[in-house]
């Protein structure tokens, strides 16, 4: 991305960008807040206004940058960030390896340190010290604890907080202590939308619009904080479906393992680029009237896989007795899959929207459970209820670890390495 992109900036961007000048009505705010649709320019002019707004009032002081994961961080805010800056006439030297990356612009320089809020655990990480400004990226995807770590730690004269997220569930924390709180806490609110951002044109805008739907379309599209209810894949309909290739490059299994629940496997193809769900196994010990040991499963597995050479099989995390069995016999490379729900289930509509993964027709247990995975509408926060899940456990496993992993490994290959800006 070349400054020069940039022909023109929308209302709220400008405001987003000089709200802490001199001559701004808001230069007395302790924090903003930005908020809304994906795509709405609001993390790129957040990101600058941040770096301009620390060389103006700091020298020789310590920042932070948070992300829910470090290399979340390097992909979102700094892979656009770094290149602006540089062409702006600033110098920027990363240390990949312990996360800090500093700054100099004429006599001034600064230090920011990156940090992921991922977990409880994340809070240790920026305890003790002290900074001049926070910037938290992703702010409701982060525990409450680290978030309010990251606060506690700007104790310098002058300290202020930068948040930016997408909306969340209404119960949020963050939506009702500081969202609905913004004035009480003399915080600048911004809620953008995708039209706030000049530079996506009017096809884009209508790609997006036609990415998204139910509640993620509300949040993501129109920037609602909205419970979600209803179909978990409300627009997975006959046209989702596919029939199965007759050979592919590549082969994996992602598996949900169930003793009284049942078990699902499914056998994954690449053909082209494309990930297909060939085939699956789902045994239900209720509706057979018997109950599989592993050596059972396993076995089922090799069926269902046969002669194909798979690369590796992604098994539910909480399966530690089916993942020895798969182990203690050699044949196949184990995974524990990755086990965000929320964030795999956006993933994993993603996928089926963009055509990286294919349901084929001989999925039926697969395409009966699309039909029937509901939000708990009861629930407080964001929860999917427990039945008729496990096919879709599956495939969310195949997305957030296989598809997901290979995006990011690409991601560390071009960009993990220090140097200059």
């Amino acid at each position: 991305m070349r400054i020069d992109e940039f022909t023109e900036f929308s209302e709220k961007q400008l405001k987003l960008l000089c709200w802490w000048c001199q001559d701004s009505p808001y230069k007395n705010r302790d924090a903003v807040i930005c908020d809304g649709a994906v795509r709405s320019g609001k993390t790129v002019c957040m990101s600058l206004s941040f770096i301009f707004w620390a060389f103006y009032r700091f020298n020789d002081t310590s920042f932070a940058l948070c992300g829910k994961t470090i290399m979340g961080l390097r992909r979102n805010v700094l892979t656009p960030l770094l290149p602006l800056l540089s062409q702006l006439g600033f110098t920027c030297k990363e240390q990949v390896s312990k996360h800090y990356l500093e700054i100099s612009k004429g006599e001034r320089t600064n230090r920011f340190y990156l940090f992921g809020g991922k977990d409880e655990s994340s809070a240790a990480l920026i305890q003790g010290m002290t900074l001049g400004g926070v910037m938290l990226d992703e702010a409701a995807l982060m525990p409450r604890s680290f978030c309010e770590q990251a606060i506690a730690r700007c104790s310098l004269e002058g300290a202020k907080l930068w948040f930016n997220c997408n909306p969340e569930h209404p119960a949020h924390w963050f939506y009702k202590e500081w969202i609905l709180k913004s004035e009480e806490k003399n915080c600048l609110y911004l809620h953008f939308q995708m039209e706030d951002n000049p530079t996506l044109s009017e096809k884009t805008l209508q790609r997006y619009r036609s990415l998204y739907s139910g509640a993620f379309y509300k949040r993501f599209v129109l920037g609602q904080w909205v419970a979600q209810d209803g179909l978990v894949y409300p627009f997975f309909d006959s046209t989702y479906l596919f029939d199965a290739p007759k050979t592919c490059s590549r082969y994996i299994v992602s598996c949900d393992y169930g003793t009284v629940n049942p078990t699902s496997m499914g056998l994954w193809g690449e053909k082209d680029g494309c990930w297909y769900r060939l085939k699956e196994f789902y045994h239900d010990s209720k509706q057979k009237g018997f109950q599989m040991t592993d050596e059972e499963y396993y076995r089922s597995l090799c069926t269902l896989v046969g002669s194909r050479k798979v690369e590796r099989v992604i098994v539910d995390p909480s399966a530690a007795s089916f993942i020895a069995c798969i182990k203690r016999h050699g044949k196949f490379t184990v995974t524990r899959a990755q086990n965000d729900v929320l964030s795999g289930i956006r993933k994993t509509s993603d996928a089926l929207k963009n055509k990286e993964i294919r349901i084929t027709k001989e999925c039926t247990d697969a395409i009966r459970e699309f039909s029937l995975y509901r939000w708990d509408e009861s629930a407080r926060y964001d929860a999917v209820k427990k039945e008729h899940d496990h096919a879709m456990d599956d495939i969310r496993y195949f997305v957030t670890t296989a598809l997901e992993a290979e995006e990011d490994s690409f991601f560390v290959l071009t960009t993990a390495r220090e140097g200059r800006c």
